[in-house]
C-alpha cells in the first residue's frame, strides 16, 4: 500500500499525471478501487483464513469491474496485417488474465523474496511499454511498484524478517495484470501482454503445470500440493538462497529474450516469444516439475477411466428398469444373472441357511480363460427377505473381475449394491438349488 500513496500523491501533484488521470478518471479509479478490495480479501485471508473459492470470487469481481469501465482486450495484433478481432470474448479474457496472473504470483510466493523478485522484473518491462505506447500514468504506477519492491526485498530477501503475505502477492498480481491489459488497450499489440507473459513465466507455467497436475491426480484444482519449481529445486539439494537465485536468472534471461520483440516485427516477434516460452518450459522440465511422458499416460487413463465409468452407468440404469419389472424369485435370480453378466462378474452366489444347517446355493458363474482371470474383488452382502421368517438367513456373494483396475470393480460393486438396495427384497423366497454356468 505504500506503493498506492505514492501514487495517488504523484499524480495530483504534477500536472501532466492530473491530466493523464482526468482522461480516463473511472478506469484509473475502478483499478485502485479493485486493488484495494484485492488487498482487504488477501489480508483478510492472511488474518483468519478463506476459503479459495472465496477469493477466487473475489478477484473475478474485481476484474469484471475492471472490464465494465473498458479495461478488457477487444484486439491482438499477431503481425502487421494479422489482427484478431475477440470482440464479446474479450471480456472472458480479460477476467482469465486478470485473475490468472493474480493467482499465479500468489502460488510462486513459496520463497522469501521470490515473488518480490519476480514481479520487480514483471514491472520493469510493463513500465517500458508503458513509455512507448504513451501511457505516461501506467508507468508512474510501476516505477513505484518497483521502488516499493526494492526496499521490501532488502527485508524479504533470505533469510526474511518481513513477508508479503497473501494481502500482498495478490494485490502485486492484480495490478501488474490490470496495468498490462490498460497499454494493450490503444495499440491491441501482442507485445503488450507478451513481455509481462514472459517476465512472468515462471509464475504462470507453475499455476498451469499445477493445475495439470491436480486434474490428473483427480484432485481439487484449488487443493494445495508441495510440488512447485521452487520446493522442486529444494528437493534437488539447493538452498534457499541459490533456488532463489535460479529463478531469478531464468527470470531475466527469458525477459531479455523477450526484449528482443522490441526490435522485431511480424513472425519474428512470434518466433521470439516461442523461444522465451520454450526456454521456460525446459527450465520446469529440468527441475522435475513434469514429465510429459507420465503427464500423457495419466490424461490417456483419466479419459479411459472416465469412459468406463460413463458405460457402467449406462448399464446400471438399463438393470434399474429390468428389476423395475421383477415380480417374483425367478424373475428377481434372472435380473441379478443378467446385471451381473453385462458388469463383467466372475460369479455370483445366493447363499440360503436355515437352522436346521440345510443350506441352498444358487450360483451364475462364466468360464474365463485369460491368464489375468485371478484378478477379482468379492463382496458379500446380507439380505433380508422382508418376509418375517425366523431361521433363515440369505447372502448373496459376488465376484468382479478387475482387469482395468481395483477402482472399477469397486465402483460396479457400488453400482450393483445400490440395485439391491433398492430391489434386494423383491420376490426372493425359497428356490430350488441350481448350479450352473453361462
Amino acid at each position: 500500500m505504500s506503493a498506492m500513496s505514492l501514487i495517488l500523491i504523484v499524480t495530483f501533484l504534477n500536472s501532466d499525471l492530473t491530466s493523464a488521470f482526468h482522461a480516463a478518471p473511472v478506469q484509473f479509479a475502478t483499478l485502485l478501487g479493485s486493488a484495494t478490495l484485492v488487498f482487504a480479501v488477501g489480508l483478510v485471508d492472511d488474518l483468519k483464513g478463506l476459503p479459495a473459492r472465496a477469493k477466487f470470487f473475489a478477484e473475478s469481481l474485481a476484474a469484471a469491474a475492471l472490464c465494465l469501465t473498458g479495461v478488457r482486450v477487444s484486439r491482438i495484433v499477431l503481425m502487421d496485417n494479422w489482427v484478431f478481432s475477440l470482440g464479446d470474448w474479450g471480456y472472458v479474457l480479460t477476467i482469465l488474465w486478470i485473475v490468472g496472473i493474480t493467482n499465479a504470483v500468489n502460488l510462486v510466493d513459496g520463497l522469501d523474496g521470490l515473488a518480490a523478485g519476480i514481479c520487480s522484473v514483471a514491472c520493469a518491462v510493463i513500465a517500458l511499454f508503458a513509455v512507448g505506447s504513451g501511457s505516461v500514468l501506467i508507468s508512474v504506477f510501476m516505477l513505484a511498484l518497483i521502488g516499493s519492491l526494492c526496499g521490501f526485498l532488502v527485508f524479504n530477501f533470505h533469510p526474511a524478517r518481513i513477508f508479503m503475505g497473501d494481502c500482498g502477492s495478490l494485490f502485486l498480481g492484480f495490478i501488474i495484470a490490470a496495468s498490462s491489459v490498460m497499454c494493450t488497450i490503444s495499440s491491441g499489440a501482442l507485445i503488450g501482454l507478451a513481455l509481462p507473459a514472459i517476465a512472468l513465466g515462471i509464475p504462470i507455467f507453475d499455476t498451469l503445470f499445477s493445475m495439470l497436475r491436480r486434474f490428473c491426480e483427480r484432485r481439487s484444482l484449488f487443493a494445495p500440493d508441495r510440488s512447485h519449481i521452487h520446493h522442486r529445486l529444494l528437493e534437488r539439494g539447493l538452498s534457499q538462497r541459490r533456488a532463489i537465485l535460479v529463478i531469478y536468472m531464468t527470470t531475466v534471461a527469458t525477459t531479455g529474450l523477450g526484449l528482443c520483440m522490441f526490435i522485431s516485427s511480424g513472425a519474428c516477434r512470434l518466433f521470439v516469444l516461442a523461444v522465451a516460452l520454450l526456454l521456460i518450459i525446459l527450465v520446469f522440465r529440468l527441475a522435475g516439475v513434469v514429465q510429459f511422458r507420465e503427464a500423457w499416460t495419466r490424461i490417456r487413463q483419466k479419459y479411459t477411466d472416465s469412459r468406463h465409468e460413463r458405460d457402467e452407468r449406462k448399464v446400471f440404469e438399463d438393470r434399474q428398469l429390468q428389476f423395475r419389472q421383477v415380480r417374483d424369485a425367478s424373475q428377481w435370480w434372472q435380473a441379478v444373472c443378467q446385471t451381473a453378466s453385462q458388469m463383467d462378474f466372475a460369479w455370483v452366489s445366493l447363499r440360503t441357511t436355515y437352522d436346521s444347517g440345510r443350506i441352498e446355493e444358487e450360483i451364475w458363474t462364466v468360464p474365463r480363460t485369460k491368464p489375468e482371470a485371478w484378478k477379482v474383488v468379492t463382496m458379500v452382502i446380507p439380505l433380508d427377505n422382508g418376509n418375517g421368517r425366523a431361521g433363515v438367513s440369505r447372502r448373496l456373494e459376488i465376484a468382479i473381475w478387475a482387469d482395468n483396475s481395483v477402482e472399477s470393480a469397486s465402483r460396479r460393486a457400488t453400482l450393483f449394491g445400490r440395485l439391491i438396495d433398492e430391489y434386494g427384497a423383491l420376490g426372493i423366497a425359497r428356490g430350488r438349488t441350481r448350479s450352473g454356468s453361462v
